[in-house]
């Protein structure tokens, strides 16, 4: 009996590692987001999100973290591989685009990445510039 126990408890052992595991490493290495090629989840002018993050940024965040966005403004600043829109939208692109000039209006497609209260700005990465 003693041994018949302990052979069912290494397979429930066994079955409950191997789960975790496959959970994990499919966590770990699920496939990365085309931002590109994902469909917008919100178009909004570039200060409307702003004042929508400043005034509630928790409730922001329900709306827009980790959604493709795309957002209208002017470029005030270009900086390495950022672009910010009307002072408060810092956008991040993997290469910088050749038509990003300051005081320029564009569409910027991205994925939300929050609010940073430091610095009182809107986060978006994997950047396009839409033409």
């Amino acid at each position: 009996m003693n041994k018949r126990r302990l052979g069912i408890g290494i397979v429930v052992l066994l079955v409950l590692v191997s789960g975790l595991l496959y959970g994990y490493y499919g966590f770990l290495y699920k496939p990365v987001r085309n931002i590109e090629a994902e469909r917008s989840a919100f178009v909004m002018p570039a200060h409307k999100l702003a004042v929508e993050y400043t005034s509630d940024s928790g409730k922001a965040d329900g709306n827009y973290l980790n959604q493709t966005i795309e957002i209208k403004g002017k470029i005030t600043e270009v900086r390495d591989s950022l672009i910010i829109l009307n002072d408060k939208i810092v956008c991040g692109f993997d290469a910088m685009p050749m038509n990003a000039d300051v005081n320029k209006d564009i569409t910027v497609k991205g994925r939300c990445i929050g609010f940073d209260e430091l610095f009182g700005e809107v986060k978006l990465d994997q950047c396009t510039i839409k033409q």
